[in-house]
């Protein structure tokens, strides 16, 4: 180990609204070194993924909140450069929820070993062979069956899950149209990702009247990332017997208070509609399925995707704001270190 300390972000205290430097703070700490079973991993990357925010928050989730005063929990993927566990020997290449930190220490059963990269970049392991690529993976084909010649709508397109949602559909033989913000996004899902349509939320004005115009016959699936106005403009146009796989609402994650709740939810009845939220984590058993579907997409150049790869852990809170104010395109990543470090 060549750094004399491990940097790492805290939550100082819960944030209202985005996350400041009040709530979210860098220090620094000994280096750790691992107990029986244990692993020191010198982190090169970490996933910011907007699920993060909803830790940070006491408000009731499907696992327990970050606690005040611990490490900002992240997915990275690293170097392991202590073990004291047979699983692991220094140098492998491990992956695990980590933190906002240079070095984690975590236990041997809660990593796991990239053994065979493919000859990939290690960050496609947090993004299209990771949470990010199986979440539209499962998703799409398990909670939205999608067949050949429905049309799927995904909103958050130009992020790093939708426009994966949208090239699976693709693959599959759905017509996909896509919802972002701003002409590059847009263009982006058109002459790179293969949409059908896109529709620029930021200038079309009515956008109940814009999806019905991109949507004539109706909408067959959603894929549901933003939630807020844009979901009840969507459910004005679904098609009867629509599917809705609930990944997000990002819309909604730095509300200091509760806003009021979708208006026509009654077209769920109305379509014979349903609406189902879904965590990858439920999944794991599945993971190799999705990995190698993914890969043989990936390799057979069936499959693009961005990364949005900032430099330095210290610009990890900055790099976060992105995700919510659509700085970003594709998957967010921070690069933390090295393989030499």
């Amino acid at each position: 180990m060549t750094q004399a300390v491990n940097r790492q972000f805290y939550l100082a205290q819960r944030p209202s609204g985005l996350p400041t430097t009040d709530d979210v703070i860098l220090r620094e700490l000994p280096i750790p070194e691992p107990g029986v079973g244990e692993i020191v991993i010198r982190n090169l990357y970490m996933s910011l993924d907007p699920a993060i925010r909803g830790w940070m928050s006491d408000a009731p989730n499907y696992i327990e909140p970050i606690p005040v005063g611990s490490c900002v929990w992240a997915t990275t993927i690293g170097r392991v450069v202590a073990s004291n566990s047979p699983e692991f020997a220094v140098g492998d290449i491990a992956l695990g929820m980590n933190g906002w930190e240079d070095y984690s220490l975590c236990a041997a059963e809660a990593a796991s070993k990239i053994e065979d990269t493919m000859g990939l970049p290690l960050t496609n392991f947090l993004s299209i062979l990771g949470s990010t690529g199986l979440t539209a993976y499962f998703g799409l084909l398990d909670i939205g069956k999608p067949q050949a010649g429905e049309t799927l709508l995904v909103s958050g397109a130009a992020g790093a899950v939708g426009s994966l949602v949208g090239q699976i559909a693709k693959i599959i033989g759905c017509r996909v149209v896509g919802i972002a913000g701003g002409s590059q996004k847009c263009s982006w899902l058109l002459d790179e990702c293969g949409f059908d349509e896109v529709i620029d939320y930021k200038t079309c004005g009515d956008l109940t009247a814009a999806i019905a115009e991109k949507c004539p016959d109706g909408v067959d699936i959603y894929w549901e990332n933003v939630g807020g106005d844009m979901l009840d403009s969507v459910l004005l146009n679904l098609a009867q017997g629509a599917r809705i796989p609930f990944c997000g609402w990002i819309a909604t994650y730095n509300d200091a208070e509760q806003r009021p709740g979708p208006k026509n939810l009654w077209q769920l009845l109305a379509k014979s509609a349903r609406m189902e939220g879904f965590l990858v984590l439920n999944y794991i058993p599945r993971f190799p399925e999705g990995i190698a579907a993914m890969a043989q997409w990936l390799l057979e150049g069936k499959l693009h995707h961005r990364e949005h790869v900032v430099s330095g852990l210290e610009n990890a809170l900055d790099a976060f704001h992105m995700l919510f104010d659509g700085r970003n395109t594709g998957k967010l990543i921070i690069n933390i270190g090295d393989m030499d470090d």
